[in-house]
């Protein structure tokens, strides 16, 4: 067996379920969960009709590169939705079986040149990102990004001799769980740090269209453009229909940028054997060229944060993200002890910050946070935020 089998850690949910064996929520109250970022919003009828119209697709092997029809629709929408001239179908993008996937085969492909190489993650992260490195064999490096300044990385403080060692730099713009969205600037310094020590910034963009207001979220390869490097060297971007269009069982997304990546990328995937299904392809086309469902969704969303955030902001030091469907508060006492105790009196289940999280140099930025996944229905999520606030109020835990 391979021994770096061992050193991957307990998945946040499994840790969770382990914190909570023998705690018997209220019986008095229905238990909502806030934990899973899971759409619970219903499908587009379009998808699901091009869905069933297209069974038939079962009977043929899908080709690793996916159909010229998709990959030209995602295309279509890429260069809509982030201003961009061009991106080529044939050579800029690849069609993935969702992000996770993805995001652990690259950097499979991606790491190996460098001698003591270097996976750079956010610290909160989606733990694919940490999983993937371990098993690239590279040694993981944490950029925290807690409350001290403003659930941001400060890229400007990482020294040079870590971006020397970096084969891989995850970007979550959206960030899961805070919902910041990486700058221009930022990215224009993440570029030249690309070029000078030839890493890949990996950015995981499938939060993109879950967003307040009428700004919305900078996109990697959009920033490319906008800085001049317009065939994406040292780019690739991650976008998925599973928070786009709530469709995360259809479990199709797209990889685009650098096509000097994708190349080996492609290959590597031949091996590994993940072409999405046919009919799966063609109702992603549909969900692609169809923008209505996506903004009746972030309509949805802004009345749901609304109206939590009307119940929850007197109580608890809790703000509207930039984008994304969490909410990150930061909580008076250990975010397990919080975890379990709303869970016994309110019914409430919420993931603990530090699991989202590691300690690097002696701090984990996920202590005393709290992870709530708006994700059901909108009476659902009200019902639960008037919990949270009677469960502070009572325990007198409010921190405003």
């Amino acid at each position: 067996m391979n021994p770096l089998i061992h050193s991957l850690h307990p998945y946040p949910f499994q840790k969770l379920a382990e914190l909570l064996e023998g705690i018997t929520p209220n019986p008095e109250k229905p238990l909502i969960k806030l934990t899973i970022g899971e759409p619970q919003h219903e499908a587009p009828a379009v998808v699901l009709k091009t869905l069933a119209d297209n069974l038939n697709g079962v009977s043929k092997y899908p080709g690793t590169k996916g159909e010229l029809s998709l990959r030209s629709a995602i295309s279509d929408w890429a260069k809509r939705r982030f201003s961009l001239p061009s991106l080529d179908p044939e050579t800029e993008i690849l069609p993935v079986s969702g992000t996770r996937e993805a995001l652990f085969a690259i950097t499979q492909t991606l790491v190996g040149e460098k001698e003591n190489a270097l996976v750079v993650s956010p610290n909160p992260f989606y733990q694919i990102y940490e999983g993937a490195g371990i098993l690239s064999g590279a040694e993981l490096h944490y950029l925290p990004c807690g409350s001290d300044t403003q659930y941001k990385v400060d890229y400007q403080a990482v020294s040079n001799d870590v971006w020397a060692r970096c084969e891989v730099l995850f970007v979550c713009s959206p960030n899961n769980p805070s919902g910041t969205v990486t700058t221009l600037e930022e990215y224009a310094f993440l570029l030249e740090k690309a070029k000078a020590f030839n890493f890949t910034i990996v950015a995981d963009e499938c939060y993109s269209e879950i967003y307040f207001g009428n700004d919305a979220p900078l996109g990697l390869l959009e920033a490319c453009q906008k800085l001049g490097n317009t065939d994406y060297k040292h780019c690739l971007v991650f976008q998925s229909l599973s928070k786009r269009s709530n469709l995360p069982g259809l479990r199709s997304g797209f990889v685009a940028g650098d096509a000097t990546l994708l190349k080996p990328f492609l290959l590597y995937r031949t091996y590994q054997g993940c072409a999405m299904p046919v009919h799966h392809q063609i109702a992603s086309v549909a969900a692609w060229n169809d923008e209505e469902h996506v903004m009746n969704n972030r309509a949805i969303y802004a009345r749901k944060f609304d109206a939590v955030l009307e119940l929850l902001s007197p109580v608890m030091s809790v703000e509207k993200p930039e984008a994304g469907f969490y909410l990150w508060p930061k909580v008076d006492m250990s975010d397990e002890e919080f975890c379990i105790a709303l869970y016994r009196e309110e019914a409430v289940l919420v993931l603990p910050g530090s699991y989202l999280g590691r300690e690097a140099n002696g701090i984990n930025p996920g202590n005393q946070h709290i992870r709530m996944a708006l994700v059901a229905e909108e009476f659902e999520c009200v019902e639960a935020a008037k919990r949270i606030q009677s469960f502070l109020i009572r325990n007198n835990l409010t921190n405003k």
